[in-house]
């Protein structure tokens, strides 16, 4: 049978994460010390630990089948790759920053202005599309230090939580784009690959839909059990079970975690007592 082949981050953001979420949905890897290409046992993948911005291009030329990588390297990149799925985690932004005694927030601000950049492709584009003349430094790495030294007028950058744009003195500005990791293809998959990615799709939306709700019981009047599963996002109808104290019953439901708060609120309005949170493990749907 073929492996399915997933290239990872050897080193950076990704690479804890992308190791957790394959763990996560039960494939157990166990790699040696710098070891650069793994084939796991109970699962027909084969992993591939490669430098991050060199998976786009193992993508598009399918030396492997997918990877787990950040959008803003697959739209810097610009290389014929297809996203399946967004994963939730690594979230950041590309965006432009200036030396924080800029007053101004406007993308005005930098036209016939240098903008010292990681990030060429992204940052050229942006400015075409707004009309902004710009002159563009490339640098591998830094970049935050160009202001400082003289050779910029402001930066495009990721950010995540803007701590090392304000050690450097930076302000963030504008947003180009946001990010998050993802899980990209190539678009050489044969059928049988296809259907290896397929399974393991499934099992990467159980874990992600399980890591966004969770499990809520509670006990409510049986009077009252009308109204609070009007109150709950349920995914088809809550589970009611009597309790041995006559008159009340039990409720046990799923909610997002995005309107967790929301919807406690809610059912404690409504008669809810005695709620019980509980995270799910797995979410099969």
């Amino acid at each position: 049978m073929s492996k399915l082949k997933i290239a990872i981050q050897k080193s950076g953001r990704l690479y804890e994460e992308s190791l957790q979420l394959l763990k996560d949905c039960g494939i157990f890897i166990n790699n040696g010390k710098d070891q650069l290409k793994v084939s796991v046992d109970n699962f027909p993948l084969e992993i591939m630990y490669l430098r991050n911005s060199d998976i786009p291009q193992y993508l598009e030329d399918g030396v492997v089948d997918i990877a787990i990588v950040g959008e803003n390297l697959l739209a810097e990149k610009e290389k014929n790759i297809e996203i399946v799925q967004k994963l939730g985690f690594s979230k950041c932004r590309v965006s432009l920053a200036v030396p924080k005694e800029v007053e101004t927030d406007q993308l005005s601000y930098f036209q016939g202005k240098r903008i010292a950049t990681s990030y060429p492709n992204t940052l050229k584009n942006f400015l075409q599309k707004n009309n902004i003349s710009a002159e563009i430094h490339v640098i591998s790495g830094s970049v935050e230090i160009a202001p400082n030294i003289g050779l910029a007028d402001g930066i495009c950058d990721i950010v995540s939580s803007g701590s090392t744009l304000f050690k450097n003195g930076l302000r963030e500005t504008v947003t180009l784009l946001t990010s998050e990791a993802v899980l990209a293809k190539t678009f050489s998959l044969n059928d049988e690959k296809e259907a290896i990615l397929g399974k393991l799709l499934f099992r990467i939306k159980a874990v992600l839909k399980a890591k966004n709700s969770k499990y809520i019981l509670m006990n409510v009047p049986n009077d009252k059990i009308k109204i609070i599963s009007e109150a709950l996002p349920v995914l088809k109808s809550p589970t009611v079970i009597p309790l041995a104290q006559e008159g009340w019953s039990s409720i046990h439901s799923v909610i997002d975690e995005d309107r967790f708060w929301e919807v406690i609120d809610e059912l404690k309005d409504r008669g809810a007592q005695d709620i019980l949170i509980i995270p799910i493990d797995k979410m099969v749907i």
